[in-house]
């Protein structure tokens, strides 16, 4: 720059700040900022001296570091592919549900699975009688697997999985149905997830301990290096990250973690890093942070060419990140629902500004049930329209140059290279998922956002502010779990009844002994116990007999969720408010020698524990004494917990759609272990037309989502009180 362009552009921006000074609170410049959760500062001016010294702003997309796209061409050529996630009930229904959505203008097939097949359990295992067919496609074996996938060729669709815990029956599922519809494994294009490290920190759809669980991760690396040339073997997932509540920058810094950690695993089985690392991919969640995602994915791209040059790498795809995205399943509110049109419309732009490879865009009725039909034809014309008018398509990374854009991508870059550098430092992902640390992080992040939410501070539309005096009600998927089950069984009975048992018996006991010796590879003897119609069951317990059964520590934190109170940011009502139901709760505990005890439970398979972690958390930080039940507990086993940590109340959390089953069976336990003086409250995702069921079912109070976390802690505080009079 000469120096009177110099001169000019350093005049021009002292008159912004006298001009901008005149409109600043008490004339200070600074609070024109935004803080962001991640500790980024946000200014509302950026100008050429942001990025003068910024070293990757003139590299091209398809080049090394992959700043501005993974390839040359990106959308130019060919737009991303438009996936629709879903699965539900059988796998008859799924498939017709498929079938649609790919005439309709859907490009891929994106499957999700319910949560008895997620953690390995057939569907006749009583564990998981609230579970079959609620919140994904029941699949028992390869019978099911080739129902799911029937009329839909699997040469040229396609095909992603979201699959962690029994990823080994699942994905050899797959290849045994591709294989009997005459496709070739050479042949198959998709990706399995195979995130496993992710679902110790969120989800919690693991089956196995650690170890052998990166063992297995290894071990589907190899197999489809060698076999399926065209599969992604790992989607590298911060989706679950961010719905669980981690910020922009902490999601980015634990999955590229995770997929370092991956790629150390799989070069440990000695594979050569260039064989498998071009078929790695992504996952991001894509919030209604617009800026911050849109820069995170191009600081993600930045990051991970770093990453693998540092191992080693060198073929260009091993350097580049390529990503499925997702948008916000969390930030979907059930107040106002068709609101939620316009939240995902504005995810998909940033992840489609930020390069993405696919997309899914939610259906707004997710926050209430599983979408319908009607709202799922919305979600995918969202992105039709994206791509057929408006010509986003034709422009590679629009925002690059934007002095604004470059910078907070550097930023994003910076704050999450600082946490990935903390997690080598305790040897690597493993280890920081393994000592509890990384999960802790997240639920900190999550508290701390629920309570700006529930304060004030963070603006929701029709929650917090804008809200409806009557809701609307929206008509949603039912499914009846009993007759799925029912289904399932009766298909289990027969394929069991027609095999050949001896066979199938020697197969699952080669798994048992190549996870007992460390000899073989584990997807591969999945896939021969598979053709000869083993169950997802068999092979998940041939293996449990020598890894175990993972069972997670409960932990929660303290003091976040009232720090946003206590710092004094929250005027008026809010504040009032709660200082109010503190001094409630303090008397109540004079009176009674005793403070109000609740415990906090999740039932049957679901693992989405959020919302139990961030509800524990306020209602401690209010005066309340909570326990919290473990994950997976049955409605008999969360009875005797209860009894026997003399509770006044216990809280369901769910989100999977079993609340019909589950809430009273809670409620008959504790009648029948002579408990029924222990009120039962639920929150989480319950449809408003399930609201009478579960009341005249005996609940005390229901809290839907969007409900401020100490709004609920009073109504619990009174039911108690009642309950003792």
């Amino acid at each position: 720059m000469s120096q009177d362009k110099h001169n000019f552009a350093k005049q021009n921006i002292a008159d912004w700040e006298k001009a901008a000074a005149k409109s600043a609170p008490g004339g200070d410049l600074n609070k024109l900022n935004w803080v962001t959760p991640d500790g980024i500062t946000v200014k509302p001016l950026y100008t050429a001296q942001d990025t003068a010294s910024l070293p990757y702003t003139d590299t091209l997309p398809g080049f090394a570091p992959f700043l501005r796209g993974p390839q040359a061409s990106m959308y130019a050529v060919r737009p991303w592919t438009i996936r629709q996630y879903a699965g539900f009930s059988t796998a008859e229904e799924s498939n017709a549900f498929y079938r649609k959505a790919l005439a309709a203008g859907g490009q891929g097939v994106s499957v999700a699975f319910d949560l008895a097949t997620h953690r390995g359990y057939d569907s006749d295992h009583p564990r998981v009688t609230g579970d079959v067919g609620k919140a994904g496609v029941a699949i028992d074996s390869v019978e099911d697997m080739k129902i799911l996938f029937d009329q839909i060729p699997l040469d040229k669709v396609s095909v992603s999985m979201t699959m962690n815990g029994a990823v080994l029956p699942v994905l050899a599922g797959y290849v045994v149905a591709a294989e009997e519809q005459g496709v070739s494994q050479d042949q198959l294009s998709g990706t399995i997830q195979n995130d496993i490290l992710k679902e110790f920190m969120v989800r919690n759809t693991y089956i196995f301990p650690p170890e052998p669980s990166m063992r297995i991760v290894g071990d589907i690396i190899a197999y489809t290096a060698g076999h399926m040339p065209k599969f992604n073997s790992i989607s590298i997932s911060g989706y679950h990250m961010q719905e669980a509540g981690a910020n922009q920058a902490l999601e980015l810094a634990l999955t590229l973690a995770d997929g370092q950690e991956y790629v150390r695993t799989a070069m440990k089985q000695g594979l050569d890093v260039d064989a498998f690392a071009p078929r790695l991919s992504f996952f991001w969640a894509i919030g209604m942070n617009f800026y911050l995602e849109i820069a995170k994915m191009r600081a993600a791209r930045l990051l991970w060419c770093r990453i693998m040059q540092d191992v080693g790498a060198k073929n260009p795809k091993s350097l580049m990140l390529r990503t499925h995205c997702q948008t916000s399943g969390w930030s979907l509110t059930e107040q106002d629902p068709y609101n939620n049109i316009v939240r995902t419309t504005i995810e998909a732009m940033a992840a489609v500004f930020g390069g993405t490879q696919s997309l899914h865009t939610n259906s707004f009725d997710e926050a209430i049930a599983l979408p319908t039909e009607f709202s799922s034809r919305i979600a995918r014309n969202t992105q039709l329209i994206i791509q057929e008018e408006t010509h986003i398509t034709h422009v590679i990374d629009p925002w690059a140059g934007s002095y604004m854009m470059e910078k907070l991508t550097q930023d994003m870059a910076d704050e999450a290279w600082k946490i990935i550098e903390e997690v080598n430092a305790m040897g690597g992902m493993t280890k920081a998922v393994g000592s509890g640390w990384a999960k802790l992080k997240i639920e900190a992040a999550a508290a701390d956002k629920q309570a700006r939410i529930d304060s004030g501070q963070d603006v929701i539309v029709g929650v917090n502010k804008y809200k409806l005096q009557t809701q609307d009600a929206v008509d949603v998927r039912d499914i009846d779990n009993v007759k799925v089950r029912d289904s399932q069984i009766e298909r289990l009975h027969r394929i069991k009844a027609s095999r050949d048992n001896a066979a199938v018996a020697k197969a699952v006991e080669a798994l048992t002994q190549a996870a007992q010796d460390g000899s073989g590879n584990l997807l591969d003897l999945s896939i021969q116990a598979v053709r000869l119609r083993a169950t997802v069951g068999e092979i998940s317990d041939a293996l449990e007999k020598v890894f175990g059964r993972h069972r997670a520590d409960t932990q929660k934190i303290s003091g976040v969720y009232a720090a946003a109170y206590d710092a004094g940011e929250n005027e008026g009502d809010t504040m009032e408010y709660w200082n109010a139901l503190k001094a409630d709760i303090a008397a109540f505990a004079q009176k009674q020698g005793r403070r109000p005890r609740v415990m906090i439970s999740k039932l049957g398979q679901d693992g989405h524990d959020r919302g139990a972690k961030v509800v524990a958390t306020a209602f401690a930080d209010l005066g309340y004494d909570v326990d919290i039940g473990p994950l997976f507990q049955t409605p008999e086993e969360c009875a005797r917990q209860a009894i026997e940590n003399d509770v006044h109340a216990v809280g369901v959390s769910t989100l999977a759609a079993g609340h019909k089953t589950l809430v009273p069976a809670i409620i008959a336990e504790l009648k029948k272990q002579g408990a029924d003086d222990i009120i039962v409250f639920v929150g989480g995702v319950i449809p408003r037309q399930d609201y009478d069921f579960l009341y005249q079912a005996g609940v005390k109070g229901i809290y839907g989502p969007g409900t401020p976390i100490p709004v609920s802690a009073r109504d619990v505080l009174e039911q108690i009180t009642k309950a003792l009079v």
